[in-house]
C-alpha cells in the first residue's frame, strides 16, 4: 500500500487546550515536512483523557471547541490530520457528546465517532458520551478506503484472558461492531487510542489489533497516548501491522514520539522496546519507566515541582525515593527521617546513606518528645495506660502530621510509600503512614518492590544492601516485624493476586486471613491518596467496593 502515515503519540494535559493544540499543530507540520500523507494522534488528544466529569461543565467543552476550530484553521495543507476530541451531539436525544476522531484535509472537517463505550474498571465513558456507529467511519483518501476506529472499537474480539478463563464468554460485548463491515472491504484501519498501561498489556493490544487486521485483510495503525493523568499512565508504544498481523513498526514506550511508517516499503518486523532483554528485566524496566512517568506527570500537571517523603530505612520508602529522584531530579526531592522510640539506630544511618547516594536533601525530625507528650496526655486525660494500638498509631500520626506540615510550608507533594499488599490487608495507619498526595507503589506487590530495588542496584549499590536484606518492620513497638501481624509476604502477595486481582475464592490460610482483613479495611482505601495504576486490577478509582456490607465470600 503506497501510503506514508505518521504515528504521533503525544502527552496531552486534560483541559490544557492551548498546550494540546500547539502539539497537534507542531507534530502535523513536522509530519508534513517528513512527507507523510496522514498523521494520526491519540484518542481525545485535544481534550486530554480521561475528562471524567469535566464534561458536566459546558464552558469547558466550549473552550475545547474553540481550540478545535483554531487547530482546524491552522493545520498544514495536503496532509490528512486525525486527532481526538469531544464534540457536541446535535440530536435532541441521547448523551450530550461524542468521543470523536476529527479528520481535517485542506480545511475540510469530518467527524467520526466512537462506538463502544467502556464502563468497566477505570472507564465510565457512557456517563456523558453517546455511542456512534463505526460502520459510518470510513473515509476515502487517495483512492483508498480507510476505517477510523477509536480505542475500544477494536476490543470486542475475545481477549486472551477470556479465552483462558471462560470458554463460554467470547467478549465483553454482545456483538462486535467491526463485523458489521464486510471483510476485506477496507484498505487500512486506523485506531486512535488512550489505552492505559498495566503490566503485560502488550499481548492484549496485539491480539485485538491482529484480529482486526486479519479480519479486514488490511494493514492497521494503532496510535496510543503517552503520559500520566491522575492514577492512569499511558505508555505510548504506537505500532503498525501488515495485513497478516505482523508488527512492521513500533514506537518507543513512555515518551512522546513521531514516527513515519511507509506501508509500501516496510518489510522487516518492528520490535517493541525491551524485546531483546529477559522477560523479568523487561517487566521491571517497564514498571520503573511507568512509575517515573506517572510521578513526574502527576506532580507537574498539578503545578508543583517538589516532592518529599518519610524515609524510614525500609525497602518501600527506599524504592519510592529512588523513583522520585528519577522522576523529578534529586534537587527537587526531600527525604525526611522521623526516628521514634522504637526506631532501630541503623534505620537512621541507612536512610542517610541512601539519601546521600541519591543526592537528596535529607532532614531529621526526632518525634520522641512529641510522642511522650501526647502519651502522657492519653494517660492523664483519658486513662489510656496500657501500651497498644493507640500508641502505635500515635507514632504514625505524629509523623504524618509533620510530613503534611512540610507539604504546606514548602509547597511540596508528600509521596505515600504504602505497597499494595499492605493496603489490601489494611496494614497502615489512617492519617499516619497512609498520608500523602500520591500513592507511588500502592499497586505494587511486595515482591515488585524488591524487584525494583534490585533493578536500582544492578550496576552499583544505590540502595544499601542492608535495607533489602533486613526484615520489614513498622518499628512502632519493641522488636516488631511485619510478620507478627501479616502472613509471610510471598504468601500474602499470592493472596492479593488471587482475591483482589482475580476475585477468586479463598483457599489457603493466607487467603482467609486476607479476606477478613480486606473487607474490614475498605474504609481506609476509600481515603487513600490516588494510586498509580500499573496492574490490571487495582485499588483506586477502578475498584468500587462498598464499605458497609454483609456479603459472604
Amino acid at each position: 500500500m503506497n501510503m506514508k502515515i505518521a504515528l504521533a503519540q503525544i502527552n496531552s494535559h486534560v483541559g490544557h487546550f492551548d498546550l494540546n493544540a500547539d502539539k497537534i499543530l507542531k507534530f502535523s507540520a513536522q509530519a508534513k515536512d517528513l512527507g507523510a500523507d496522514i498523521i494520526a494522534f491519540p484518542e481525545a488528544s485535544l481534550f486530554g483523557y480521561h475528562p471524567m466529569d469535566l464534561l458536566e461543565r459546558p464552558t469547558v467543552v466550549q473552550a475545547q471547541m474553540k481550540a478545535l476550530n483554531h487547530v482546524c484553521r491552522r493545520l498544514p495543507k495536503n496532509i490528512l490530520v486525525l486527532f481526538g476530541a469531544f464534540t457536541l451531539n446535535q440530536r435532541p436525544f441521547g448523551k450530550p457528546y461524542f468521543n470523536s476522531a476529527v479528520a481535517v484535509y485542506n480545511g475540510k472537517v469530518r467527524l467520526f465517532n466512537k462506538t463502544l463505550l467502556p464502563t468497566y474498571d477505570v472507564f465510565d465513558d457512557a456517563r456523558h458520551i453517546e455511542p456512534g456507529n463505526v460502520t459510518k467511519n470510513i473515509i476515502r483518501f487517495k483512492g483508498k478506503k480507510i476505517l477510523i476506529t477509536i480505542c475500544e472499537d477494536i476490543w470486542a474480539w475475545p481477549t486472551p484472558a477470556q479465552k483462558r478463563t471462560d470458554k463460554n464468554r467470547t467478549s465483553l460485548y454482545d456483538e462486535n461492531p467491526l463485523q458489521k463491515i464486510p471483510r476485506g472491504s477496507v484498505d487500512l484501519v486506523l485506531n486512535l487510542s488512550a489505552s492505559p498501561f498495566f503490566q503485560n498489556k502488550w499481548p492484549h493490544r496485539l491480539a485485538m489489533t491482529q484480529a482486526t487486521a486479519r479480519y479486514f485483510k488490511a494493514p492497521m495503525v494503532y496510535v496510543n497516548m503517552v503520559g500520566g493523568q491522575d492514577e492512569l499512565i499511558f505508555d505510548g508504544g504506537s505500532f503498525a501491522l501488515n495485513e497478516k498481523g505482523s508488527v512492521i513498526a513500533h514506537s518507543p514506550h513512555f515518551c512522546e514520539n513521531l514516527q513515519v511508517v511507509d506501508l509500501n516499503s516496510v518489510t522487516a518486523p518492528g520490535r517493541p522496546k525491551f524485546a531483546k532483554k529477559s522477560t523479568a528485566l523487561q517487566d521491571t524496566e517497564s514498571l520503573h519507566a511507568a512509575l517515573v512517568l506517572g510521578i513526574h506527570d502527576f506532580i507537574t500537571k498539578i503545578g508543583l515541582r517538589h516532592a518529599h517523603l518519610g524515609l524510614s530505612g525500609g525497602i518501600d520508602s527506599a524504592v519510592v525515593a529512588c523513583l522520585a529522584a528519577d522522576a523529578l531530579g534529586s534537587k527537587n526531592v526531600t527525604a525526611i527521617a522521623l526516628p521514634g522510640p522504637y526506631s532501630a539506630p541503623e534505620s537512621l544511618s541507612l536512610s542517610k546513606t541512601l539519601a546521600q547516594n541519591l543526592g537528596l536533601e535529607f532532614k531529621v525530625i526526632d518525634v520522641n518528645k512529641e510522642y511522650a507528650l501526647i502519651s502522657d496526655a492519653l494517660k492523664t486525660k483519658l486513662a489510656i495506660t496500657e501500651f497498644g494500638t493507640v500508641h502505635e498509631n500515635l507514632q504514625a500520626r505524629i509523623r504524618g502530621m509533620l510530613l503534611m506540615a512540610f507539604a504546606n510550608a514548602e509547597n511540596s507533594l508528600l509521596l505515600n510509600t504504602t505497597n499494595k499488599s499492605e493496603m489490601a490487608a489494611g496494614y497502615g495507619t489512617l492519617y499516619g503512614d497512609m498520608c500523602g498526595g500520591l500513592s507511588v507503589i500502592g499497586d505494587l506487590l511486595k515482591r515488585n518492590v524488591y524487584q525494583l530495588a534490585r533493578y536500582y542496584n544492578r550496576e552499583r549499590e544505590i540502595i544499601p544492601q542492608q535495607i533489602i536484606d533486613r526484615p520489614p518492620s513498622a518499628e512502632l513497638r519493641p522488636q516488631q516485624r511485619d510478620t507478627d501481624t501479616l502472613p509471610p509476604y510471598d504468601e500474602l502477595d499470592d493472596s492479593v493476586v488471587r482475591l483482589v486481582e482475580k476475585s477468586l475464592a479463598a483457599r489457603s490460610p493466607a487467603d482467609r486471613f486476607l479476606l477478613k482483613a480486606l473487607m474490614r479495611n475498605e474504609f481506609k482505601r476509600w481515603q487513600s491518596p490516588p494510586i498509580l495504576k500499573v496492574r490490571a486490577h487495582s485499588f483506586g478509582q477502578g475498584r468500587r467496593m462498598p464499605i458497609a456490607n454483609f456479603a459472604v465470600f
